[in-house]
């Protein structure tokens, strides 16, 4: 019978690990072409990159698009376990738990081709109206300089679309994002705009695990881990060769 017993408990602790590791971390971003969208192959460049690295960790994982604000209140509230496409910024370590940098963001400026818009500091676009996403961290003096004039938009095209029709004189965007919609975008829109030659920033992209989520510290860890033995072994390359980067 005490063999029994063992035995019977080894098993019970053998299905309750195998039951904690086959449940599925909730991933979530917004819709950010290339790097995140669920019309793209495996959901965009960041979600290939962080599922890879998650799986290579051993967690499995689901995949869910929701607006901006939508993701960062799941993540506060613990409904998803990560955030995909993160920026840092203070203000988020009080939800989350952010990874190392496993990608990285250019943010420039883009104005009306005829705009005589010179950027050297922010000092010199005090004067114009300046298309921003709702929610979006863009560098940390941009954000909290309140002589700019932000104009709030849902998304980068709206954002674009009211520059080539001169509703703002300024919006902003990371690089390989904006390519991606002004590819998009009627050539009307497209041959009005031009990016400007200065960046405001170079940002690092990191996921962001959630408070909630007991095992937040190991998670981020295993994915720190994985990004690095993907970037050693050409995993990481192949994939971003393969979404045209």
């Amino acid at each position: 019978m005490p063999r029994l017993h063992r035995a019977l408990a080894l098993v019970g602790l053998l299905l309750l690990s195998h039951n904690a590791c086959a449940q599925k971390l909730r991933l979530v971003a917004d819709g950010w072409p290339p790097f995140t969208d669920t019309t793209l192959v495996n959901g965009g460049l960041a979600t290939d990159i962080v599922s890879t690295a998650l799986a290579r960790a051993g967690y499995a994982s689901d995949f869910e698009q929701v607006p901006w604000a939508r993701a960062m209140l799941g993540i506060g509230e613990g409904r998803y376990d990560v955030l995909i496409n993160a920026w840092y910024s203070e203000e988020r370590t009080h939800v989350g738990r952010f990874s190392a940098e496993y990608l990285l963001n250019r943010v420039r400026f883009i104005k009306r081709k005829d705009a005589p818009i010179q950027y050297e500091n922010l000092q010199q676009l005090h004067a114009y109206p300046i298309a921003v996403v709702r929610g979006y961290a863009y560098s940390k003096a941009f954000d909290e300089d309140q002589q700019l004039q932000k104009v709030p938009v849902h998304n980068f095209a709206m954002a674009v679309r009211m520059l080539a029709a001169g509703r703002v004189k300024l919006t902003l965007e990371d690089e390989f994002v904006a390519r991606y919609y002004l590819s998009r975008e009627s050539a009307k829109v497209r041959n009005a705009v031009e990016f400007m030659p200065k960046p405001l920033s170079e940002n690092s992209l990191h996921i962001l695990v959630s408070l909630k989520n007991p095992q937040h510290e190991q998670i981020v860890a295993g994915f720190d881990r994985e990004i690095a033995a993907m970037k050693a072994d050409g995993s990481y390359a192949r994939l971003l060769k393969a979404h045209g980067m």
